[in-house]
């Protein structure tokens, strides 16, 4: 956020009265939730805790982005404490403060989110020490799921995500995926026991790894890859699809027909046709250099039409272009108003989030909210200052996570 910007958010902060906030394998139990187990409700804190996985998600902001946009209606309020090479005894947060004790510090970041639901993702780092470390990592989890459980929300459960061939992976891909493999049967069988969600995104990335670019050096995701997990976790907790498919009829005599679009207008010969669509949920924007598909695109279907080329527009702007023919066949829906607003919300998840990480990982921690606080500990009222910025920019989240209906019209171009 510009300077200048800052200046104006006191100000905006006022005028703003509230924010609102697979196939598995034979050694892997699915407990993946349908519809009717899963739903955010209106208030919920969610909270991601783990490693990398969620960490790294911090520049994209795919995964926040698929949830808020699921449940539109739902005034949600989302924070990552995902932390590079942690596990689920907290070992990758330690600090030159001794204490807290790294396990102590992330028990006090999980409370100090006051979450209602947690999604955790453990078990990449556990699983370098084999099998040998399988006791230790299913004691360790059920130790934080005991401590999420207490304070009163509760747990879902992520697999780790598969080690991809990539030219930089030089450790056996198969043999590490192998262990990899049983630590999400471990969890999985945690989840089934204790009656929590699991989501199983080993198996599903491990497929689209094969045909999609997922990741650049074959531990971590990339942007693409962070895409495609969003797609997946919002297939399994979404329950229904967010493909949309829109037909219109145009005939021979008479006005154009569709039952998924409003018609406005049916002009002489079949030159122009206008009519809204409204999406359920705004879509998830893919990377520009991704060739995934997004799972919420419209597939427009027109038939009917004359021989010729037609132009669509999208509130007067260029979306597509396509003949008779491929109107029949159906044309992909990729831009336009609502591809325009999932990209200023992702946006706005992403700074938001950023000055979440500085608040709770501030710089100089130990100089302004450890044992050397003496010297700079004045800054910490300055980190407590970012929550009237979070608390803005969710208020503007809330305003755009809906869409909107949008006009469009196709016109005959030869």
């Amino acid at each position: 956020m510009k300077k200048s910007e800052l200046l104006l958010v006191p100000l905006l902060i006022m005028l703003v009265a509230a924010s609102p906030f697979a196939q598995s394998t034979n050694r892997t139990k699915s407990t993946l939730p349908s519809a009717e187990k899963f739903s955010l409700k209106d208030g919920e804190r969610v909270l991601f805790v783990g490693n990398s996985l969620f960490e790294n998600d911090l520049p994209y902001g795919y995964l926040e982005l698929a949830l808020t946009t699921r449940w539109p209606d739902r005034n949600v309020t989302f924070r990552n404490i995902g932390w590079a090479g942690d596990n689920v005894f907290g070992e990758a947060r330690s600090y030159f403060t001794n204490p807290p004790t790294p396990y102590e510090l992330l028990l006090k970041q999980i409370t100090d989110a006051k979450p209602t639901l947690v999604f955790v993702a453990y078990g990449g780092i556990e699983a370098y020490a084999g099998e040998e470390g399988i006791p230790d990592f299913t004691k360790g989890l059920q130790a934080l799921i005991d401590t999420i459980t207490r304070l009163g929300a509760k747990t879902v459960l992520l697999s780790p995500i598969p080690l991809f061939f990539t030219p930089m992976a030089t450790e056996s891909v198969n043999d590490r995926n192998e262990m990899l493999a049983q630590y999400t049967a471990t969890i999985s069988q945690i989840a089934a026991s204790r009656g929590t969600l699991f989501m199983d995104i080993f198996n599903p990335l491990k497929e689209l790894g094969k045909t999609i670019p997922v990741s650049d050096n074959g531990f971590h995701l990339n942007e693409a890859g962070y895409c495609q997990l969003a797609m997946v976790l919002d297939k399994q907790l979404g329950g229904t699809s967010r493909a949309q498919l829109v037909s219109i009829d145009v005939p021979k005599k008479g006005s154009a027909t569709s039952e998924t679009a409003k018609m406005l207008k049916s002009g002489l010969d079949n030159a122009i046709l206008q009519f809204e669509m409204e999406s359920d949920f705004l879509p998830l924007p893919v990377p520009q250099s991704s060739t995934s598909q997004p799972i919420s695109t419209p597939l427009l279907v027109i038939t009917g039409l004359k021989k010729g080329s037609y132009a669509l527009t999208a509130d007067g702007l260029a979306v597509a272009s396509a003949s008779a023919n491929q109107w029949v066949e159906g044309v992909v829906i990729r831009q336009g108003p609502d591809f325009a607003e999932a990209k200023r919300l992702k946006d706005m998840i992403v700074e938001k989030n950023e000055l979440f990480f500085h608040q709770y990982r501030p710089h100089n921690r130990t100089y302004i909210i450890g044992f050397r606080a003496y010297e700079q500990g004045r800054h910490a009222e300055g980190l407590q200052e970012l929550s009237l910025i979070m608390t803005w920019l969710e208020g503007q989240i809330a305003l755009h996570r809906a869409p909107v209906s949008t006009r469009y019209q196709l016109r005959k171009i030869d």
